[in-house]
């Protein structure tokens, strides 16, 4: 009987350790599972961090480029007009065309100012965490706005007649 008995003994032992065992391991998979889903939130967050701030490189060296153009765009203009103010004298209505590029650069200049001060404000939107790169792409377009009273510019009639023959002389050349 003693035998019987002891090994009783010692398999309700065995067995009650194994369940505090198991007990114990699921408490640490528990524990690991917690650690794991917080590294994971902690991973996400610096991925999304690190995306947001490649983003706003990227728009930054966008916006230097548009920049170093209009910086090209500007003194070329000035000397176009210059050129024309000289042509005034042959050909009069090359007044039209310099009042023309006057009025194109002060556009251009406007418009330039206003698309910078749009990136800046992407920019700073993706710095602060308020925006994902993502998010910034559904905006779709540019968030200039343009003036109800914004006059369209007309070409002046003897270079709209020129662009328009030169149209014409293009489709005659085409179909021949």
């Amino acid at each position: 009987m003693f035998g019987k008995t002891d090994l009783l003994e010692t398999l309700s032992r065995d067995l009650g350790r194994a369940r505090r065992k198991r007990d114990g391991l699921a408490s640490e998979i528990a524990t690991l599972n917690v650690q794991i889903a917080d590294l994971e939130t902690q991973l996400s967050a610096e991925n999304d961090q690190r995306e947001r701030e490649r983003a706003a490189n990227e728009i930054e060296d966008l916006k230097r480029h548009l920049r170093d153009l209009y910086l090209a765009f500007a003194p070329a203009i000035a000397a176009m007009r210059d050129g024309t103010e000289k042509a005034v004298a042959i050909v009069p209505d090359a007044r039209e065309f310099t009042d023309l590029l006057q009025i194109m650069a002060a556009e251009v200049a406007k418009a330039t100012d206003a698309l910078l001060d749009g990136l800046d404000g992407r920019i700073g939107t993706l710095r602060a965490g308020v925006a994902t790169p993502e998010q910034l792409q559904s905006f779709g377009g540019s968030d200039l706005r343009q003036d109800n009273d914004r006059e369209l510019l007309c070409l002046p009639e003897w270079l709209a007649q020129r662009k328009a023959k030169s149209t014409a002389d293009r489709c005659c050349a085409a179909a021949a």
